[in-house]
């Protein structure tokens, strides 16, 4: 598999097994195996998951920005040859934060940075930012699931 950065959707739906509407992350930028990862998610107006209120801009719930970083980690890890046919599992997350909402409109730049890695678990350090200023950080575990062939 090709890893020429930056990442687009379809090389992304390669390596991750989610697909619309599921797939939140539209770009990787960086990645540097077994250490960090940097992918893009853009909000658009007509995102079908933003939470819309009367009178009240668009915003992205912090549960679905959340799901979009460990995505981003699933990547990183995901990439590297040995784990191309295995899954991966969201475990947990420890001190979470979420500075403020994300808004239609709003780039996020997300990064991931590997805390701990083993061959069947990890963790990771994860921050989303819009604009330079951090929008939500916090620390993910993941499990790695046996290798299988994945149905393409």
């Amino acid at each position: 598999m090709d890893l020429t950065l930056p990442l687009d959707y379809q090389a992304i739906q390669r390596i991750l097994p989610h697909r619309y509407p599921f797939l939140l992350v539209d770009r990787v930028t960086e990645l540097e195996p077994d250490k960090r990862i940097v992918g893009i998610k853009n909000i658009s107006h007509n995102e079908h998951l933003l939470s819309r209120r009367p009178g009240e801009r668009p915003v992205l719930p912090p549960t679905i920005l959340t799901e979009a970083v460990a995505q981003v980690g699933a990547i990183l890890i995901l990439s590297k040859p040995e784990n191309r046919n295995r899954l991966i599992f969201f475990m947990g997350i420890e001190r979470v934060r979420y500075r403020r909402p994300v808004y239609a409109g709003d780039v996020v730049v997300i990064e991931a940075n590997v805390l701990r890695l083993r061959s069947r678990m990890g963790t990771l350090k994860g921050a989303g930012r819009v604009n330079g200023e951090v929008v939500l950080d916090g620390t993910m575990t993941f499990a790695l699931g046996s290798p299988k062939e994945r149905e393409r």
